[in-house]
């Protein structure tokens, strides 16, 4: 029988603070007992298992959001804790999300490394990819193929960088915090068909959730970034 999981630690964000969650941590974690990161959390939330790549949300949001659990300081990890539940139901069916969320992370990298060249050509071409599918027709299995294979190949490879970029930053706190909170902003105004303009997240515990039951990573320079 599953263990329950371990309590919010002393000083972790309450406001919009879901009951029931376990210790907000660095990395995968076997169990519940042994903390969670913010995937792992939204996972609990949304279906109760114990995963960090949950099919409720978008892979390349979710591979942000495991980038930035990881990379931050416990301060910073423990004020996004929060957004685990926007996470749990953070899957856009628009197929330019992920070209377009993995375009803005370049860009804000390429404000660090304005002459990087590798970063200018993955903002063209996350910018190219998204205009093509704005005009595409209805997605079926090939194009959900053709999605998943493009994010597995060039969109994770353009991810990777602009993070490593990203997290060398003096201020990658505050950069990796904008991003993530950014990213899941859009996706939620995607998802509820909302319009997608800059502001915070919707306040977690909004939406109607599952209960908690009691229940490899690549490693980028300290954080995850897998599809």
């Amino acid at each position: 029988m599953p263990a329950t999981p371990a309590s919010r630690p002393p000083g972790a964000p309450r406001a919009g603070f879901p009951d029931g969650l376990p210790t907000p941590g660095r990395f995968a974690h076997l169990h519940p007992d042994d903390g969670a990161c913010l995937m792992e959390a939204a996972a609990l939330l949304a279906t109760g298992r114990f995963t960090d790549s949950p099919r409720c949300t978008d892979p390349a949001l979710a591979a942000l959001a495991r980038a930035v659990n990881d990379s931050v300081s416990e301060p910073a990890r423990q004020a996004l804790w929060p957004l685990a539940a926007d996470l749990a139901d953070a899957r856009p069916v628009d197929r330019t999300y992920s070209p377009v969320l993995i375009g803005m992370v370049v860009d804000a990298a390429r404000r660090l490394r304005p002459a990087s060249r590798r970063l200018r050509r993955g903002s063209t071409a996350c910018r190219a990819r998204a205009d093509r599918l704005a005009h595409a027709r209805t997605p079926g299995v090939p194009a959900r193929i053709a999605d998943l294979l493009w994010w597995r190949g060039p969109g994770h490879h353009h991810l990777e960088h602009a993070l490593r970029v990203l997290s060398a930053a003096p201020d990658a706190d505050l950069r990796l915090s904008q991003l993530l909170r950014q990213a899941v902003y859009d996706a939620r105004a995607t998802t509820s068909g909302a319009s997608a303009t800059p502001g915070p997240a919707t306040p977690p515990g909004a939406r109607g959730l599952r209960p908690v039951p009691g229940l490899l990573r690549a490693d980028v320079h300290g954080m995850r970034v897998r599809g």
